[in-house]
């Protein structure tokens, strides 16, 4: 009996000391501290940079005469603002590390943590949509782009890759908005869901969303598609002239097995570092994009939050998009690992 109890306690210890012995959670761990101290002085430079802006919230109050000045002076105490910003900072950190509460939100008059649940989901539905057509498309057409170098269907995707960068995403989104009203009702103008979409299936408010998605997808990922395209291209280039290609070329193999098997998975390195990037590019993107088809996601919130000087909301926003930026780069560095064994995670750095 007591050897099947020691048997199972030492099994959860056996268990913890190879995961601290684990290369991959070693530089999980190491990384999860970095991040810790990289959210840490966002914040502070955020709240600096937000204390900064001329007034505050109450500003607007003020300007009221329907609104009482006790009214007002119980605002500044209910939120804060009567005290210095070093006070404020203090107590929305210690919110934070003691209760998770990132404040209240000035204008909604709710928990900040909330509108940011109910918010992100959006965001982040909108930025993999556009992070799956992105690279579905780009990495294929980068792939025949270099199979066909200087042909004319290569000419014709370059152009098509220059044009894209030329198009920011405001000016895509004001375009395709514009496209949008002259189809309708081919394709909704503005909202994620239709009016009647409680009323339909699960299949039925699938396809709802999906349909709504379609647009703002696009929108997003014109920019991204254009650089994507063009880096695979030099990459895939790059890697052909290499001795090694040649060589397997030389022996007989297959054209298909040479790109797709040696060539590709050597230049495909770069292209997953872009990825950590995309999370926060992204982002910041779908603001614009949220806001021209009126997509509830958090860019719309935070626009709302920086006219109003929602501190609080703004704050928990630019925490998040500094989140993203670190996980995107940390799945990065793991996915890395994973496709190129000899990468040392120790020096992914």
């Amino acid at each position: 009996m007591l050897k099947a109890v020691s048997q199972r306690l030492r099994k959860p210890v056996f268990q913890a000391r190879s995961l601290l012995t684990n290369e991959t959670a070693l530089y999980i761990f190491k990384r999860g501290g970095q991040a810790v101290l990289t959210l840490f002085f966002a914040s502070v430079l955020s709240f600096i940079l937000i204390q900064c802006a001329p007034g505050d919230y109450l500003d607007t109050l003020r300007q009221n005469p329907q609104i009482t000045q006790e009214t007002i002076a119980d605002l500044e105490r209910r939120f804060g603002l009567n005290q210095p910003a070093y006070v404020q900072y203090f107590y929305w950190l210690l919110g934070i590390i003691t209760d998770l509460d990132f404040g209240t939100s000035f204008v909604y008059f709710r928990p900040v943590s909330d509108l940011i649940i109910e918010r992100i989901p959006a965001t982040l539905l909108l930025t993999f949509s556009s992070i799956l057509v992105t690279w579905s498309i780009a990495i294929p057409l980068g792939i025949l782009g270099a199979v066909r170098q200087n042909q004319l269907l290569d000419r014709f995707l370059r152009f098509i890759s220059y044009l894209g960068q030329g198009f920011p995403t405001l000016i895509t989104a004001l375009i395709l908005l514009y496209f949008a009203q002259l189809t309708s009702p081919l394709f909704p103008v503005a909202g994620m869901t239709s009016i009647n979409h409680s009323e339909f299936s699960l299949l039925g408010k699938i396809l709802d969303i999906g349909w709504h998605l379609i647009l703002p997808t696009i929108a997003l990922s014109i920019s991204g598609f254009a650089r994507l395209q063009r880096l695979t291209r030099g990459q895939l280039l790059d890697v052909l002239r290499q001795d090694y290609i040649q060589m397997a070329r030389a022996k007989g193999l297959p054209e298909n097995r040479v790109i797709y098997v040696h060539a590709l998975r050597n230049a495909v390195n770069p292209l997953i570092t872009l990825l950590g990037f995309e999370f926060a590019t992204l982002l910041s993107g779908a603001f614009s994009v949220e806001f021209f088809f009126n997509w509830p996601g958090l860019g719309r919130l935070t626009l709302r939050a920086v006219l109003a000087q929602d501190i609080y909301l703004v704050m928990a926003s630019l925490m998040m998009s500094a989140l993203m930026l670190i996980v995107g780069n940390l799945l990065a560095d793991l996915a890395l690992k994973k496709v190129d064994p000899r990468i040392q995670l120790g020096d992914s750095n």
